[in-house]
């Protein structure tokens, strides 16, 4: 039996795997998108199905204004004390030579119970992680920010010891390692194996540098010794490799004693006939960075990735019984059940009944119009990750505007500087009409200006659809659901890529959704009458 990387496709990075007995769980980053972590859940290491997500109230998790990819980064989950232990960073400010973000820790006795309310910890830097030594105390641990804009900001690995009794941080925190000349060290994790602590470090930055390195230390505070081959994990010197960007990984001892690593990866479209050491340049990663697993040997000490230190896609599963899951999401969700698909998520705040109601109309999922697709803070969106280079996506909506500030449909999305959108809206002398609208790095554009497509009057429900395929993607729309006509626009796919995106905020991937636009206030609602999903080939 073997793993087969990415094991979680699609926007799925900074991966923290921890086992508890039998069952082993990756928490992810989901940056901007609620609600928070994304929580899989595995037997064997191979088969992972999505079963959580546990800061979903506002009281866990207020992103309203957040920039993009602000929000949650590389969360910690931990089992200690017959509970779990999340770790997790709100990011408030992305660009500029401040990172100003909040660190907080929230229990749980159950994966998928209630959380606690949360307990904030400090905002001295990013990527926080809990260690919870073997002699009965906690210490927090994360990258130091260092804002002066004479210094390179990545300061190094700050360590502070967490009180459980006083539920708060104690004593005074200490630099313990400065990490190596890769630079940007970042995502620490320490581990306490064998009578040594090791230090994990994701270094290079996220993207095609990306690496992972070791330290290791007898004493918790002393002076960490380099692993001589650094760095641990790295594909930047395998640029033919599938698996790019490899780096930001979290260790696992699984019952049988066999050690693994699950790391962030990248997977870009195919490059055509560009030099393949120019990658940067012309690779892009529409899934996003996603999470691969490895495994590992110790030699004299160190940890080593079997079958080299670029990644591999498939890698010798554990010696544990196999176990499969149904999958998570319907091919065909018709908004029958009284909860939203775990799969689907929104922008920055919940989906309260004002914005999105499964009640308000059986079988359909109402959606009230809010702000644009340019909002941070009020979207009445519902998406969910691209997960394969080549799938369609469908929905059918009702929707009866007014006015050409009221509109509905089907949207492809990075961030709010780059999404595509086809919908229903209105137009003087015309009525109702399809319209596309596009944002490309925020510049903005109606490929359809003066053409836009005339719906029936007869016509109540317009079926949407848009057809991805590798480098890029179509719409469609249909009056009966049968049979459907292109919108005469092409779009590339690597628009809607960490790599595109200008600005600093380039950390998620693309989705694909149902939004409801009204500027004018009046709220009007669309009702959508399914979502489907499918994929047209294995990944």
């Amino acid at each position: 039996m073997f793993i087969e990387n990415p094991v979680l496709k699609g926007f799925n990075p900074d991966p923290s795997i921890c086992r508890v007995g039998d069952d082993y769980y990756i928490a992810t980053s989901t940056f901007e998108w609620f609600p928070g972590v994304q929580i899989h859940h595995s037997k064997d290491l191979v088969n992972w199905h999505l079963i959580t997500h546990p800061l979903n109230k506002s009281s866990y998790l207020d992103m309203k204004g957040n920039p993009d990819s602000g929000g949650i980064w590389a969360p910690d989950l931990s089992y200690a004390d017959g509970k779990f232990w999340l770790i997790y960073t709100d990011v408030k400010v992305v660009d500029g030579m401040w990172k100003d973000c909040h660190n907080y820790l929230t229990t749980c006795e159950h994966i998928d119970g209630v959380w606690s309310e949360p307990v904030r910890l400090n905002g001295s830097g990013f990527d926080a992680s809990l260690f919870h030594d073997p002699n009965g105390k906690k210490y927090l641990v994360n990258m130091y920010w260092d804002q002066r804009v004479y210094h390179h900001n990545f300061y190094g690995i700050v360590l502070q010891e967490y009180s459980t009794e006083l539920k708060k941080l104690i004593g005074k925190s200490s630099i313990i390692y400065k990490g190596t000349d890769i630079k940007y060290t970042e995502g620490p994790h320490l581990y306490y194996i064998d009578g040594m602590y090791y230090l994990l470090t994701a270094e290079g930055g996220t993207k095609y540098q990306h690496s992972e390195t070791v330290a290791r230390c007898k004493t918790l505070m002393g002076e960490y010794e380099i692993q001589p081959d650094y760095p641990l994990l790295t594909a930047w010197q395998a640029p033919r490799n599938e698996l790019q960007k490899c780096g930001h990984a979290s260790l696992v001892q699984t019952q049988t004693g066999e050690w693994y690593l699950a790391h962030l990866t990248g997977r870009p479209l195919p490059t055509g006939d560009q030099p393949i050491l120019e990658r940067e340049q012309h690779a892009y990663c529409p899934l996003g960075r996603e999470t691969a697993i490895q495994k590992i040997e110790w030699i004299n000490g160190w940890p080593k990735v079997i079958g080299g230190k670029q990644g591999s896609v498939k890698v010798a599963a554990p010696q544990l019984p196999q176990r499969k899951w149904e999958p998570t999401c319907p091919i065909k969700d018709d908004f029958t059940e009284p909860k939203l698909n775990l799969n689907f998520q929104s922008l920055r705040i919940p989906l309260t009944e004002d914005i999105a109601s499964l009640t308000a109309r059986k079988g359909y999922l109402r959606l009230y119009g809010k702000e644009s697709l340019l909002s941070k803070f009020t979207q009445a969106f519902v998406a969910r990750r691209w997960q394969a280079f080549s799938f369609d996506a469908a929905t059918a909506v009702e929707f009866y505007p007014e006015s050409f500030q009221q509109m509905a449909g089907l949207t492809c999305y990075y961030n709010t500087e780059n999404w595509s959108s086809v919908y229903i809206t209105w137009k003087e002398g015309k009525g109702r009409v399809i319209d596309v609208a596009v944002a490309d790095n925020f510049v903005f554009s109606m490929p359809l200006e003066n053409a836009e497509i005339p719906i029936p009057d007869n016509i109540t429900i317009v079926h949407f659809k848009v057809s991805v395929r590798v480098d890029h993607y179509q719409y469609f729309y249909s009056f009966d659901g049968e049979t459907y006509h292109a919108i005469p626009v092409v779009f590339k796919s690597y628009r809607l890529s960490d790599d595109y995106v200008s600005g600093g905020g380039f950390f998620t991937g693309a989705f694909v959704g149902m939004n409801c636009i009204d500027i004018t206030g009046d709220n009007k609602a669309a009702d959508f009458d399914y979502f489907l999903y499918k994929e047209l080939e294995k990944q």
